[in-house]
């Protein structure tokens, strides 16, 4: 098989150190020489690395992408003169079962690396390594504040206090309020009720029933306790986004020119900033940022029979955010992504329309990416529009089945 690499490394990295192969590819008669050595993961261990690296001449690097740590060896060996650092998928690099040590893997990774039989995942620079970084925190914090509202609701149920029936937010102006005057002591229902600001003040009857309850001492201290961590997760969350938007300052074109695809909030658009990097020359199609997305079926095909097409796992940040946009498409009955989700889900489902929503979202986002053009909607109508034709037809089969007899006359 032909040398890539006559001078390649391959990295086993865990928590504590790494299992380093450098494989030195034999000319002639000579033979070639794998030499295993052990490095500390800590900085200054990977500096003396990167010097041996260099010392021994070698053109490419190794590693697989084992949890976080990689990264203290990626950031420090990817601007290695003369070096090519590769991370690679560990599905992609499996050795065989019954054979698998740290430094079997580490002189596996090296052979294939030799060989060029790998390719590279997609790793961003480090302004967009710094974007992802804060779009995931706020991700992350975002999904906890819902978890502490969830745990609040919890508490009031325990009481008999039966808000969330009434109000969608409880933790709204009105609900708050309400909350509020609970822990500080107020009981009255209809003292309570009569908290309520602009639209839910039409609902004081329900309400004043609702906070008819068991609420004590007990529950005031708890409701308390969760009232201040969803205000530290919202102060956190604030000032994220404070961050993002001057770390987002170079990629505030793309994100503006995404947001014209219907769904798509500025939310959701800083995420596919962070997750793609902005920079669609990455992906040599669209087709390939689909499928590094986990938006595209599976392959799996034996003996001329499709086994399975689901779906393969995919960036879960990137595909969250998108999956609440197509979510946001699927109630909009005005736009071409609306009327293509509920065509689908009318077929295969909400799930699989979900994902080809996300599919189609992708689509253009690497064309509007690529091009600079702004989003343009075919209209909700496209379908219909498409094949006319058999538009009718559905629609006379349609009158029919209801006992109507159908004379069409073309309008003028």
């Amino acid at each position: 098989m032909e040398v890539v690499h006559a001078r390649c490394a391959g990295l086993d990295v865990s928590k504590k150190d790494a299992k380093v192969c450098v494989r030195v590819a034999g000319a002639g008669r000579r033979k070639t020489v794998e030499t295993v050595t052990t490095w500390s993961s800590m900085t200054s261990g990977v500096l003396a690395l990167r010097d041996h690296l260099a010392a021994e001449r070698v053109t490419c690097v190794v590693m697989e992408a084992t949890g976080d740590y990689w990264k203290p060896f990626y950031y420090l060996l990817e601007d290695l003169p003369g070096v090519e650092v590769m991370l690679v998928n560990a599905r992609h690099v499996k050795n065989l079962p019954g054979r698998k040590t740290d430094v079997n893997d580490a002189t596996w990774l090296a052979q294939l690396g030799a060989h060029g039989l790998v390719r590279g995942s997609f790793v961003p620079p480090e302004p967009i390594r710094q974007l992802r970084d804060l779009t995931r925190a706020r991700t992350a914090i975002t999904r906890e504040r819902g978890r502490e509202v969830q745990r609040l609701e919890k508490l009031l149920e325990d009481a008999g206090i039966k808000l969330s029936a009434v109000a969608s937010d409880i933790v709204g102006v009105s609900g708050r309020a309400m909350l509020e005057a609970l822990i500080a002591g107020d009981r009255d229902p209809a003292a309570l009720a009569d908290l309520a600001k602009r639209r839910m003040r039409v609902k004081i009857p329900e309400l004043t029933e609702a906070l008819q309850g068991r609420f004590g001492a007990h529950h005031a201290f708890l409701a308390r306790v969760h009232l201040d961590l969803i205000d530290q997760h919202t102060q956190a969350i604030d000032q994220l986004t404070a961050r993002i938007e001057e770390a987002i300052e170079p990629f505030r074109a793309f994100r503006e020119l995404i947001s014209t695809i219907p769904g798509i909030s500025t939310l959701t658009a800083d995420v596919i900033v962070a997750e793609t990097g902005a920079d669609m020359s990455r992906f040599p199609t669209a087709k390939h940022l689909a499928s590094w997305a986990g938006t595209t079926p599976g392959n799996n095909e034996s003996a001329g029979k499709v086994k399975s097409s689901t779906t393969r796992p995919g960036n879960p940040y990137l595909q969250g955010a998108l999956g609440a946009a197509a979510m946001s498409c699927a109630q909009n009955p005005h736009t071409y992504l609306g009327a293509r989700y509920r065509r689908i889900a009318a077929r295969r489902g909400p799930m699989k329309a979900n994902v080809a929503i996300q599919h189609s979202m992708l689509i253009a986002i690497w064309h509007m990416g690529t091009t600079g053009a702004l989003y343009d909607d075919p209209g909700a109508d496209y379908f219909n529009q498409l094949h006319p034709d058999r538009t009718k037809q559905r629609a006379i089969a349609q009158l029919q089945a209801l006992g109507y007899t159908v004379t069409l006359d073309r309008a003028s």
